[in-house]
């Protein structure tokens, strides 16, 4: 097969990414399914093997498909059960059930939906392509092109002190794929790590895949965390590092009080504990920007992490880490890892820093943002009234909301999917039984009525998971 003809009206990655919807969707079968390698599909389809990855990361992000470290991807299972069927897996029936044609999905996290760079990306792509035909364009670095890794270092760069370099930034195919390399280099399989609760799925899953003993330090009912108890787990286990937000903290969409910040840095500090801070969502706080974790805490112990996609959109599904020690393994593993990331597509973005386009754009979207949340609160108190308690978001699009009444969350989860209504509940946020009457819904939805139809479903379900009424 040959994809010529598609690039002629068409990126390469959408006719392959319709290609994988087709295959997929021929998967008929309960078990899972493994999907051709990036090279078996490169060489079928005649295309580069980003452009697979491409195609892969996007599926992903659906929740089509997954991926196993050093086994491949993965279609998850049409499930031929109910939609309120509750076996199996909670992740895996979420995924499903958002894969249904016709679900009003709640579920998601996507703060650039309304409004993404991907145009922009991609017709600055195209322009570059011209200046750079692809048979001479260089192999791609395997940490990520230095102009990219230059901009992401001068953006994070704050004073003399806290200062970055390219060569100390790495850019990995998608925020996973950066997540299991750092898991692998600094050999966490057995270690201690803090992480701040609610913490997303992906980040938990992965650190619980890899044997490390993930220790949750929840929010307090004023906002605040406890802590108290973070200086007692880090008094009484070998804690290597915390998984901290850098200013936000989703899904919860709590700010950190400036003296708890400065509080816990000093914790850190005492008990020589490294920070690996998450920044996925730095740069989406409504309000004029909170100082970053990061430029509070000892430098000399601090590694960043982060995405492009909640910011820019899904055309930019990299990931990217920051980090000044542990070069030597770090380039090892980016090396060992093939990630074989487009050149062109890291210098679009990267001239989307440079220009000014990325901070225009945030100074466009974060007032979106913050209008969807007062639109959202508004639907919540018409349609839910007293039956949640949530504390206003101050970033990103999502709202963690608690049942104010004991209730089921999976049975409403199951009943809503029956309602062709897909929410999160909360406990996907932890693994240790914490959040149970928590769910994270998504103002981002694409249109009122159904919203308001979705949250009248939703209300009706708190009530039977409730009464147990039928």
């Amino acid at each position: 097969m040959n994809l010529k003809d598609d690039r002629q009206t068409d990126f390469a990655y959408q006719a392959v990414y319709r290609y994988m919807i087709n295959l997929i969707n021929e998967v008929g079968t309960d078990a899972r399914v493994k999907l051709p390698s990036l090279r078996q599909l490169s060489e079928r389809l005649n295309v580069s093997i980003s452009t697979i990855q491409y195609a892969y990361s996007l599926l992903e992000k659906e929740g089509r498909v997954y991926s196993v470290a050093k086994s491949g991807y993965y279609a998850w299972p049409v499930l031929n059960k109910p939609p309120g069927s509750s076996g199996g897996d909670l992740l895996e029936r979420l995924y499903a059930g958002a894969r249904r044609p016709g679900m009003r999905v709640l579920s998601a996290d996507e703060p650039a939906l309304g409004a993404s760079l991907d145009g922009a990306l991609l017709l600055l792509e195209r322009e570059l392509l011209r200046h750079y035909p692809r048979h001479l364009q260089p192999w791609s670095q395997p940490c990520g092109v230095w102009e990219l890794r230059a901009a992401l270092a001068a953006r994070y760069t704050s004073s003399p002190t806290r200062c970055w370099q390219a060569d100390e930034v790495y850019i990995g195919a998608d925020l996973r794929g950066v997540l299991e390399i750092l898991i692998e280099v600094l050999g966490l399989k057995g270690a201690a790590v803090i992480v701040e609760s609610p913490c997303d799925w992906l980040i938990l899953r992965l650190l619980q895949g890899a044997g490390v003993k993930v220790l949750e330090l929840p929010f307090t009912a004023d906002g605040g965390l406890n802590l108290e108890l973070l200086e007692q787990m880090l008094g009484n286990e070998p804690v290597q590092l915390a998984l901290l937000s850098s200013g936000v903290s989703l899904p919860s969409g709590i700010v950190l009080p400036t003296h708890d910040r400065l509080q816990l840095v000093r914790l850190l500090n005492r008990h020589d504990c490294w920070l690996l801070e998450n920044d996925s969502h730095g740069e989406l706080g409504f309000e004029q920007p909170t100082t970053a974790l990061r430029d509070l805490a000892n430098p000399e112990r601090l590694m960043v992490f982060s995405t492009f996609e909640k910011m820019l959109g899904p055309e930019a599904p990299f990931g990217y880490l920051l980090s000044r020690h542990l070069s030597g393994e770090l380039q090892r593993q980016f090396l060992l890892r093939e990630f074989r990331l487009s050149s062109i597509r890291q210098r679009a973005i990267a001239r989307l820093y440079l220009s000014g386009r990325i901070d225009q754009h945030l100074r466009e979207l974060r007032p979106k943002l913050n209008e969807q949340s007062r639109l959202m609160n508004q639907h919540l108190e018409e349609h839910l009234g007293e039956q949640v308690s949530y504390r206003m978001p101050a970033a990103g699009a999502t709202f963690w909301l608690r049942s104010t009444a004991v209730v089921d969350m999976r049975q409403v989860f199951q009943r809503l999917l029956t309602r062709q209504v897909v929410i999160a509940p909360g406990e996907l946020f932890s693994i240790s039984g914490l959040h149970r009457q928590h769910l994270r819904l998504s103002p981002t939805f694409d249109g009122a009525h159904h919203l308001e139809n979705a949250l009248d479903e939703l209300a009706q379900a708190l009530r039977q998971a409730q009464t147990g009424a039928e």
